[in-house]
């Protein structure tokens, strides 16, 4: 019996029972449940069709809804191993398993995040959800509204460009009570600017090369984004080559390489070129190209003074308008070469200092002019195009770069000519006579009037004063009559020449226009040509005539009347 009997515990048993208990509650105190609305760290044990079994750190395990982590189409984004937050879920927990949530574990951890990102100031990634009324939606972990004011420095006009799209952005404003959140993307923009900019500041000097971000485009250049700072690439710093527009090199977005030519660090204003990473070609062109040389050139553009010819790259030479023909005659000169022709030029001189190179094109056949003597002699008849005219004449080309004048006076023997457009028209193919050569001047005298012998010269050669010689009144004057005594020749019968003239009896002119008369000739003046014609002297004439007839008539009487008289005297009564 007494060996059916369960020993009594002595004090020192009782003892030994509690120490173990108390070992054993704190070898099993992590076990605990967690307070009500801890965030727990968990990891994935195993991903099922209806639930995600994960490892808390309790003593059971915890189930997840598998509806918590399925993406839009339909698949898990977990995968065994894969760390997640949790907490306990209130209600019916399934047989040895705890019920957790994910979605709230994340609401809280991500508004935690936010708050901490709100208060400490840093920027935090957002994706843009679609546009509101004011801005956009932009999800940060909760959905947040960003004014579209704050979308950047500069107003931007296509809030739909951003949509879908990760960007950077920093919390301005935050309720959690209320679940609002405002975001900043220029703020963050802001900041990241103003922390590269000094980055740049302190690595940015005079002649540093460096890379950049093509930022924009003008018609003077492009601004290249330095990293916080823009700088100015001019487009004559962008080669050495004419660039009509910064756009035919560079477009917004290129990354390039460039050299800082000069930097205010005060102004923070930086000029940058690309041309400077490459050799200067005009350092050596006048060992290149010496004067008299022979080059092929491509024109690249063309003015009213002359064409630039690139004869390498950032290398031109210019063709002034005066160096292309030996013509005078040239009105432009995209009458002889046009952009983009190739031509062979000649070198006329070259300054390197200055960089400038002078070209011709008509050095390449031989000037006309050194010829012209053993081509053309004086005295010769030659033909030529009325090319332009004058008050003093007109320039006739006799062939391709060479010109005569034709004075005014060398127009007519008769006619006193004051513009050639009285005798003249421009285009006009005429005859001429060459009068003087100057080769040495350009200078060809020609004269029109010279293919015809001189009216004037062969009248005094055949008359002289006292000759009496028909004439018709072609004009009148107040002093007198003009008279034509032979083609182009004119004499002048002054009133006082006219017989019974006085200027206080005669209300009409003393001859009339188209009369024809006997006029004497009572002065001639060869140098200046003119001719005194006279009427009175050809009635002076014939009174004198008749008056010597009249006279020999009384004579021959008288002679008569003696010579009977002689005869009755010697009658015998």
């Amino acid at each position: 019996m007494a060996s059916n009997q369960k020993p009594q515990p002595t004090e020192s048993d009782s003892l030994t029972g509690e120490s173990d208990y108390e070992h054993l509650l704190e070898d099993y105190s992590h076990f605990a449940p967690p307070s009500e609305g801890e965030v727990l760290k968990g990891t994935v044990l195993k991903v099922t069709a209806q639930e995600v079994i994960i490892d808390f750190g309790y003593k059971s395990e915890g189930l997840v809804p598998i509806e918590q982590f399925l993406n839009p189409d339909g698949t898990a984004r977990v995968q065994t191993g894969d760390h997640v937050d949790v907490m306990i879920e209130h209600g019916e927990w399934p047989e040895g398993y705890v019920l957790l949530s994910h979605e709230k574990a994340h609401r809280i951890r991500v508004w935690d995040d936010l708050e901490k990102a709100f208060q400490e100031q840093y920027t935090i990634s957002g994706h843009v959800l679609g546009r509101v009324k004011g801005g956009l939606s932009v999800d940060v972990g909760v959905q947040a509204f960003m004014p579209g004011s704050q979308l950047d420095a500069r107003p931007v006009h296509n809030l739909d460009s951003f949509i879908a799209q990760d960007i950077p952005v920093k919390i301005i404003k935050l309720n959690r009570r209320r679940g609002n959140v405002v975001v900043s993307r220029k703020s963050a923009l802001e900041q990241e600017l103003a922390a590269r900019k000094t980055e740049t500041l302190q690595r940015l000097e005079e002649g540093a090369v460096v890379t950049g971000v093509v930022k924009n485009l003008t018609d003077y250049g492009a601004f290249i984004d330095l990293g916080g700072i823009d700088g100015l690439l001019h487009v004559t710093d962008m080669s050495y080559t004419r660039v009509g527009h910064p756009s035919e090199m560079l477009h917004s977005g290129d990354e390039i390489t460039v050299k800082v030519l000069k930097f205010d660090r005060e102004r923070e204003r930086v000029s940058l070129g690309i041309k400077q990473l490459q050799p200067d070609p005009w350092l050596s062109v006048r060992q290149r190209y010496p004067a008299g040389n022979r080059v092929l050139g491509r024109v690249v553009s063309v003015t009213d003074y002359g064409a630039f010819v690139e004869i390498e790259p950032g290398v031109e030479g210019l063709i002034h308008v005066s160096e292309m023909t030996w013509s005078r005659r040239m009105k432009h000169p995209s009458k002889v070469v046009k952009p983009g022709d190739q031509v062979e030029t000649v070198v006329l001189e070259v300054h390197a200092k200055e960089r400038r190179i002078s070209l011709g094109l008509k050095q390449l056949e031989p000037n006309p002019w050194s010829t012209i003597e053993g081509r053309y002699s004086v005295g010769s008849v030659v033909e030529g195009r009325v090319r332009n005219m004058t008050d003093f004449g007109a320039f006739v080309e006799i062939e391709e770069g060479i010109d005569g004048l034709v004075h005014v006076s060398d127009l007519s023997w008769t006619k006193r000519v004051k513009h050639p457009s009285e005798m003249l028209r421009k285009g006009q193919i005429i005859q001429a006579v060459i009068l003087a050569i100057d080769a040495k001047g350009k200078r060809l005298s020609l004269g029109v009037k010279q293919l015809q012998p001189d009216a004037w010269e062969s009248f005094f050669q055949n008359h002289q004063v006292g000759d009496v010689v028909r004439g018709r009144v072609c004009r009148l004057a107040a002093f007198g009559a003009f008279v034509e005594l032979a083609e182009s020749v004119e004499g002048l019968c002054h009133n006082s020449e006219v017989p019974g003239y006085s200027p206080r009896k005669m209300e009409e002119p003393p001859l009339a226009v188209g009369q024809e008369y006997d006029f004497k000739i009572i002065k001639m003046n060869e140098v200046e040509k003119k001719i005194g014609l006279s009427l009175k002297a050809i009635a002076d004439d014939e009174e004198r005539t008749r008056l010597e007839d009249y006279q020999r008539q009384a004579a021959a009487a008288t002679s008569t009347i003696e010579e009977v008289m002689s005869l009755k005297d010697r009658t015998p009564e």
